[in-house]
């Protein structure tokens, strides 16, 4: 089906999980197709994001379970943490991962530029190194994103931090970690490095981390930082960074309040910007939208007719499963006849922090703004487990419930395992479950779980007198 008058049916510029779907199902149906990237096959998630961060996780969680072992008679002697010998470990899998990402490509037939792409016109790319220039009939801009940090004159001695980028590059462990913002990279992070044994610290504008996300998760999230040794400074910014040379912490950051913190490294996690400044979108009059995402419609279409985008660049929901039904979506379309494009509502989605979040759905206040009258249920409770081994954490389960029909808009779970729970409440919550259909599943018990279906008393706010 290859279309002569150009070099390539298809050609993605971006070797992540959305393009690489993209382009190996295009490329099943006898179509010519190019794949360019020019760091790793794999992108955010496989070589600098989800996976070696989930690895990160588990090495972090180690501690705590030798520690809490105690409780359930296990004796452990001495204990030691080796990053070295973890960090090899990490890169091993991801390179492994990483050449999977290519192999499946070349395997699909698909051909492999391990160099930038650019755009000369609508249907032209120029390939950064060797200066070859090829023509696609159609054209599917998968770059991702990237860590926005300040620019100097914005934070002085910016120069001095790193981003999420190079923290899985670190040879050793930081003595002081001092992390800026108060996002899910930050928090992740945050918790990672402490249960690590690093003093952490977390600077933060707002009041209370993980910004968006409903308001009781974000209170238990903060109190669990600080119930594992971080220590959480709220509603200030850095000011200016030095590098005084000083001992083992040589980096002293100005905050804005007046206060200054020494580390010997400082992780920036203030947000994150689409990867387009080198794609020259505006030779092929691609509409990007003031942070530089490129703007399509739910078919994932640019204003260009030739040209498509899927992922992180285009700011939709910035997670690696989206972006691959994106990039399947596109497809099915455009190359199976087979239209459909991907539904961004109700995406089960993940804080890694410990323990972590899982939530679906509306907040409590998306469900009040868009609905007016919601029932509130929620429980917080010590989980089976922690009653011997001294952990103090507690779990929340929260349902948002839309109050004329009982249709559950929204769950929001803190807990251990609470990725593992929302995954599957995702599918009674995209089928529209009600709350009567949740009180009439039979409990698991004993489970975390069961939780969910066992609330029966709808909240209310206390009333101040």
């Amino acid at each position: 089906m290859a279309d002569k008058t150009y070099d390539y049916d298809l050609f993605v510029i971006g070797g992540g999980s959305g393009g690489v779907r993209a382009a190996r199902l295009a490329a099943l149906t006898g179509a010519k197709v190019a794949v360019a990237e020019e760091y790793r096959m794999g992108g955010t998630c496989v070589i600098r994001g989800c996976v070696p961060k989930k690895f990160m996780v588990y090495a972090s969680g180690y501690g705590k379970h030798i520690k809490h072992a105690k409780g359930y008679g296990w004796s452990v002697g001495d204990v030691s943490y080796d990053h070295e010998v973890f960090a090899t470990a990490m890169h091993a899998e991801v390179d492994r991962l990483s050449g999977i990402y290519h192999r499946n490509l070349v395997n699909a037939g698909v051909e492999v530029f391990e160099e930038r792409a650019e755009f000369v016109d609508a249907t032209t790319l120029r390939l950064k190194t060797s200066g070859k220039t090829v023509t696609a009939r159609k054209i599917l801009i998968a770059v991702g994103g990237r860590p926005w940090v300040p620019s100097s004159d914005e934070l002085p001695g910016v120069e001095h931090t790193i981003t999420s980028n190079e923290i899985f590059d670190l040879e050793t462990l930081p003595k002081h970690l001092v992390i800026a913002g108060g996002g899910y990279i930050a928090v992740e992070f945050a918790h990672v490095f402490a249960g690590l044994g690093v003093k952490t610290c977390l600077v933060y504008r707002g009041d209370t981390v993980l910004r968006g996300f409903d308001e009781d998760v974000r209170t238990a999230v903060h109190e669990g930082l600080k119930e594992a040794g971080v220590r959480v400074i709220t509603q200030t910014v850095f000011e200016k960074i030095e590098d005084t040379g000083n001992g083992d912490l040589p980096l002293r950051i100005q905050l804005k309040n007046g206060h200054h913190l020494d580390a010997d490294v400082i992780m920036m996690a203030v947000g994150r910007r689409p990867t387009t400044d080198t794609l020259g979108c505006e030779a092929a009059g691609v509409a990007l939208d003031k942070n530089g995402a490129v703007i399509v419609d739910e078919w994932s279409r640019t204003n260009v007719p030739s040209v498509w985008a899927v992922g992180d660049v285009t700011d939709r929901v910035a997670l690696t499963p989206v972006a691959i039904r994106e990039g399947h979506a596109f497809a099915d379309t455009e190359f199976y006849d087979k239209p459909w494009h991907f539904d961004h509502t109700d995406i089960a989605t993940a804080v890694f922090t410990q323990p972590e979040v899982g939530t679906v759905g509306m907040t409590e206040a998306e469900a009040r703004k868009a609905f007016g009258t919601v029932d509130i249920y929620k429980t917080r409770f010590r989980p089976m487990k922690n009653m011997l081994n001294g952990d103090a954490n507690r779990v929340l389960m929260k349902l948002v419930v839309k109050a004329d029909d009982e249709r559950v808009l929204g769950v929001h779970i803190v807990g251990d395992d609470a990725a593992e729970m929302i995954q599957a409440v995702g599918i009674a919550i995209k089928m529209g479950a009600t709350k009567l259909d949740f009180d009439r599943t039979c409990a698991l018990h004993p489970s975390v779980a069961e939780e969910l279906v066992t609330m029966r008393q709808k909240w209310v706010p206390e009333v101040a007198s």
